[in-house]
């Protein structure tokens, strides 16, 4: 008796299952931006996160992030097939239909404004609209396919987060928050353009300015060390404002001193690997960074 391979059901094929919505919505890049939001929603409160902010908030925030991410998919499916680097995401690999990304990525949308307005606060919503709009629209549409500078500019609507989660406890924008908002601002592109060195032939092959490719890959890896000086300098403003302690500048010069080793190592470009590397220890420091806020905040204002 011949047997025949299964295939996969065409509606799976079609419409996708929960594994491909849920990669839709870039749950790891996710997970960091609420993370950052809910360090932001620590500072600003001097004892127990306020509920609404912390679960609704949190959830709106998410819900947001997720939609950013999903309309990031659809606006970039076409060179998302012709780079190795993203060619098995749900829309290229032909795993569900264009219409049933942007179904999903507009209820998540309308669902995370539905939220924060009615549940946390209008500022909050708001914020985080313009910030799906700068990172959905304006960068993915717009910077990414226009300038070397695009993830620089386009930084900005990654970096809202903190001020996100300060609003939705406050409902205003304290200037603590932006100290937040400039440490994620001057992080992103040391990280970002690491990751544009490893993945520097898949941005030529389709045309995307990344700073390696328009402008060659010692220009990227010195422009990586001045951005990282500059990081170095912001992260110590927690301290010198006041915001944070001992415990956060201790955590802040033992990360910074490895992050500059990573980005030295690069500079001289000893090493294939490096690249990756260095782009992967940016994301653990960036995590270890703002763990160490709230773990300074909660000392001296114990709960």
């Amino acid at each position: 008796m011949s047997t025949v391979p299964d295939n996969p059901p065409i509606a799976a094929a079609v419409h996708g299952g929960w594994r491909d919505y849920l990669e839709l919505t870039k749950p790891k890049v996710s997970l960091l931006i609420v993370f950052t939001a809910v360090v932001g929603m620590v500072l600003a409160s001097p004892g127990w996160i306020p509920l609404n902010a912390l679960i609704l908030g949190s959830l709106g925030i998410a819900l947001a992030s997720g939609s950013a991410a999903a309309f990031n998919h659809i606006l970039d499916r076409r060179i998302d097939g012709q780079m190795n680097r993203t060619r098995r995401r749900p829309l290229p690999a032909g795993h569900m239909q264009e219409s049933h990304a942007m179904a999903f990525a507009v209820t998540l949308a309308l669902a995370s404004m539905l939220i924060l307005w009615a549940g946390v606060n209008g500022l909050t919503a708001v914020l985080t609209f313009c910030s799906l709009i700068g990172y959905a629209i304006v960068y993915t549409m717009w910077l990414k396919r226009a300038t070397p500078q695009n993830i620089v500019i386009g930084g900005a609507a990654g970096a809202a987060p903190p001020v996100l989660g300060w609003a939705a406890v406050t409902n205003s924008i304290d200037p603590n928050a932006l100290v937040l908002f400039m440490i994620v601002f001057t992080w992103t592109p040391p990280h970002f353009w690491a990751l544009a060195i490893a993945r520097r032939d898949d941005y030529a092959k389709v045309g995307i300015p990344m700073l390696p490719v328009t402008h060659g890959i010692p220009y990227t890896r010195w422009q990586i060390v001045l951005y990282t000086i500059l990081l170095i300098l912001t992260t110590l403003l927690p301290f010198l404002t006041r915001m944070s302690g001992l415990i956060y500048l201790a955590a802040a010069v033992a990360l910074n001193a490895r992050f500059l080793y990573f980005v030295v190592a690069l500079n001289q470009g000893v090493r294939p690997e490096l690249p990756i590397r260095t782009f992967r220890f940016s994301i653990t420091y960036l995590m270890l960074l703002f763990a160490a806020l709230i773990v300074d905040h909660y000392l001296y204002f114990p709960v």
